[in-house]
């Protein structure tokens, strides 16, 4: 806390830098001592001008100075005229003032750690007095220089309310490790202030919203999340029932969601359906139907979460709830929330087009937002609907795109994703061994916080990779992991095609094996029947119509596949339904 408040440097923008302290900054014990001597030279009036420089940082604004020092115009340009003379500052023309510059920043440190703690902080506060005086108007471009004064005198409560502000502000903007350092501070700095219900209000506040900042950079699962959202609902609770308890939960829903914890997540997701309902608020009805749709669609209930997810979008409003991303939505868009989890849910459902065609809405609208965190959101589920779809090409692109987009906004789950992703695509471009290891960088970086999620999944696909390369064994020991991954919490989004795959898998290892690759592609099927996903019990139908006509079977193994092919009414242009059709030409064939 000391060193956030140590260096604050005023620029011309009006921005606050906070750089190392200069205790942490070496510099030779004589060149300190040579320059506290010319200081202590100075007449006792230009030294005192000097030290209050000091305090209002490298750069300040003449304006800025006239305030704080309340000396004549005339005595004061000369004492600076001086000061200049002496090399200690020096003058550069603004746009509409005159600043001034610390020559310096070891002379600026020299001349403000000379001052006495009490009048820093005298000092200090008639800054942020004077600063609120002359932007009256625009306080919001410069709540950092405030929160820097304010918090370095006993205002505490000024303090506070601007770090939490410019807090606020840096997180939509997207600067998330500035907005996690100014909340941080606020809520280190709240602390200090006499237990009450007031100061209990002010730190929920500042908890739900230092969490969304938390999220890009140290991950959904991280420990300092939780510790957020968990403190956040420790003190709704001693408040009673407040509002604030609703975006509490919703993040504690998504945290343990990422986990993959699924029991726990299903509690959550009830509570805030229970709470919607009660409130008859439509923002919360929103955030309850994408919870509880959410929620389904990671257990295999795809029907049930059709219908919330859909619920969520006919509810959406982009001018009413985008405000709300930073609240309740741990900081994406509920809209591509909806969109992108709809679209995964549709291709599960036997819908690939409408499934496309909801996942590129859900990008069109983080396109529009010039929300970072968002779009890369709703690229990686649009390249796992590639993926699913088996359009290696446009995986491959939105792979790409998701990676630059993570690293230059520096987010760390989406850039983990991305990494395997990209492994994923790589198998189409003849490098089926880079993709194996970046498919298991990417799982790593996941793992190192908890997030499980998406790791059933990321193993199947890299199961695949190694049957692909012979690597049979290996293969099977990722479906075997990943099976029992989603044994353990419940994950059952891609648990049929799991149970396919291992069957293809067992029947590249030997014919000897075919008994337990039917079983494997039955239980894929029944699997997928009691999910209602046809898309899985299409796949699994063929790769057990295959296996049978290898045995013979042709007109029972037709007779299966014609149910399943002739439920659909879309995305005949996709791979599956065009491997379906051919092998059923294939059949029709032999069978005359």
């Amino acid at each position: 806390m000391q060193a956030l408040f140590e260096d604050g440097v005023l620029q011309r923008n009006g921005a606050v830098k906070l750089a190392q302290s200069m205790n942490a900054v070496k510099v030779p014990g004589t060149v300190q001592g040579v320059l506290a001597a010319r200081i202590d030279r100075l007449p006792a009036d230009e030294k005192e001008l000097l030290q209050t420089l000091a305090v209002l940082g490298r750069e300040f604004p003449l304006a800025l100075v006239r305030r704080v020092t309340l000396t004549p115009d005339d005595e004061l340009e000369h004492m600076l005229s001086r000061l200049q003379a002496g090399e200690f500052v020096y003058e550069q023309v603004a746009a509409s003032d005159v600043d001034y510059t610390f020559k310096h920043a070891l002379t600026q440190g020299v001349a403000y750690n000379a001052l006495l703690v009490e009048r820093r902080k005298l000092l200090h506060e008639r800054a942020g007095v004077a600063l609120e005086s002359m932007f009256a108007g625009q306080l919001d471009d410069h709540l950092s220089e405030l929160a820097h004064h304010d918090g370095r005198s006993d205002n505490i409560r000024k303090a506070v309310e601007y770090l939490g502000r410019a807090g606020q502000q840096a997180l939509q903007r997207s600067a998330y490790s500035d907005a996690v350092t100014h909340l941080t501070a606020a809520i280190d700095l709240l602390q200090k202030l006499p237990d009450s219900p007031e100061r209990i209000q002010r730190e929920v506040f500042l908890q739900l919203a230092v969490a969304p900042a938390l999220i890009p950079i140290r991950r959904y699962a991280a420990p300092e999340v939780e510790r957020a959202y968990t403190r956040a609902r420790e003190l709704c609770e001693r408040l009673g029932d407040p509002p604030e308890l609703f975006p509490a939960l919703c993040g504690l829903w998504l945290m343990h969601l990422l986990r993959g914890e699924m029991r726990t997540v299903y509690r959550l997701a009830e509570q805030l359906f229970r709470r919607a309902q009660v409130s008859q608020d439509p923002a919360l009805s929103l955030y309850a139907h994408y919870a509880v749709g959410n929620t389904s669609s990671w257990m295999g209930e795809f029907l049930s979460a059709r219908e919330h997810l859909e619920m969520g979008i006919s509810l959406y409003d982009r001018e009413r709830h985008w405000p709300l991303t930073f609240r309740y939505g741990g900081g994406r868009d509920i809209g591509v929330g909806c969109l992108s989890y709809a679209a995964l849910t549709l291709w599960q459902l036997g819908y690939p087009d409408q499934a496309l065609k909801r996942g590129y809405e859900g990008l069109a609208l983080a396109q529009a937002l010039s929300h970072p965190f968002s779009l890369a959101f709703a690229r990686f589920f649009v390249c796992v609907l590639h993926q699913l779809r088996r359009e290696s090409r446009a995986a491959q692109e939105t792979a790409e795109s998701m990676v630059v987009l993570s690293a230059e906004h520096g987010l760390t789950d989406h850039l983990a994703w991305a990494t395997s992703l990209r492994g994923c695509t790589m198998d189409g471009q003849g490098r089926k061994e880079e993709g194996i290891a970046q498919i298991q960088e990417g799982m790593g970086a996941s793992r190192s916080t908890g997030a499980e999620l998406w790791q059933p999944y990321f193993l199947h696909r890299l199961a695949e990779a190694r049957m692909e390369t012979g690597r049979l064994d290996d293969g099977l020991s990722a479906l075997t992991e990943a099976l029992a991954t989603a044994d353990e919490h419940e994950n059952r989004f891609y648990e049929a095609e799991t149970h396919r795959v291992k069957g293809e898998l067992l029947l590249w290892q030997g014919a000897a094996n075919a008994p337990g690759a039917e079983q494997c592609f039955r239980t894929a099927i029944d699997v997928a029947r009691r999910q209602s996903a046809k898309s899985p019990e299409l796949r699994a139908t063929m790769s057990l119509a295959r296996l049978l006509a290898s045995q013979g079977r042709r007109n029972e193994t037709r007779t299966m596949l014609v149910d399943v092919y002739n439920w659909f009414t879309e995305g005949f242009d996709t791979a599956d339904l065009k491997d379906a059709k051919a092998l059923l030409d294939e059949l029709s064939a032999l069978t005359v």
